[in-house]
């Protein structure tokens, strides 16, 4: 019997989900919108260069800018899946949506100058030794753990959202009608965005308590998340196959 369900919904199935979210809500469309702005606050300058050097000045900016669209592209598509996939516009979810674009168009700025330090330091010039164009330092080493936690202090706060997202979907799941796979597949998103809270906040806690290479260190954490990714990713696929033996075997 539940051989036979499997078989008759596989087929409208998308990447393992039966998509509940069809048409594109105002709530989405909203998201877009915003997204949308926070990438034009990503460019160097909303007017053409003038000049050569004007021109120079622009594509200095390429690298940083290519990693924060990156970035927010993710962010992105991790909101388009959760809505196709549960089609939720109720007003836990609106809350919850809000929250993430606040926090996207908050800590744009923020991720861009991050991103410029980090590819400042593979130049090699140190931040610190950077002078802004007013004269002031462009990071001190005083500021240096702040801007750790600030950093640290957006990703957190983005995945747990994107946790509370599914875990709403998941205390709905009675009547959004998902099936154990889909049930399965909630919960590993959820775990997947824990992880990626806790690489966050063992960043921001190395920053603050670390000593003089805490924000340093808090950096190189960041490294983890591939292969803590790819742990979570292995170990679910296989608890997945079991489940899927398990169902199709009833």
């Amino acid at each position: 019997m539940i051989r036979s369900r499997l078989m008759a919904v596989q087929q409208t199935r998308s990447h393992g989900f039966r998509p509940r979210g069809r048409e594109v809500s105002r709530l989405e469309g909203l998201s877009d919108a915003v997204f949308g702005f926070a990438i034009t606050l990503l460019v160097v300058s909303l007017e053409v260069p003038r000049t050569a050097t004007q021109l120079f000045e622009v594509m200095r900016g390429f690298g940083s800018f290519a990693a924060c669209f990156a970035l927010l592209f993710l962010v992105w598509w991790n909101q388009y899946r959760f809505f196709r996939r549960y089609g939720l516009n109720d007003g836990v979810t609106m809350v919850l949506n809000a929250a993430l674009l606040f926090v996207i168009v908050f800590f744009v700025y923020p991720l861009k100058f991050v991103f410029t330090i980090v590819l400042g330091m593979f130049t090699g010039s140190a931040p610190w030794q950077a002078v802004s164009a007013g004269g002031d330092p462009v990071l001190t080493h005083d500021q240096w753990p702040m801007l750790m936690v600030v950093f640290s202090g957006g990703y957190v706060a983005v995945f747990l959202i994107f946790a509370l997202l599914h875990l709403h979907a998941y205390r709905m799941r009675e009547s959004l009608e998902l099936d154990p796979l889909e049930q399965f597949d909630t919960l590993t998103t959820v775990r997947e965005s824990m992880v990626n809270v806790g690489i966050g906040v063992f960043s921001i806690l190395l920053a603050v308590f670390g000593g003089g290479m805490g924000p340093f260190l808090g950096g190189i954490v960041y490294w983890l998340v591939g292969p803590a990714m790819w742990l979570n990713g292995t170990l679910a696929g296989r608890a997945r196959k079991r489940l899927q033996a398990s169902l199709a075997g009833g």
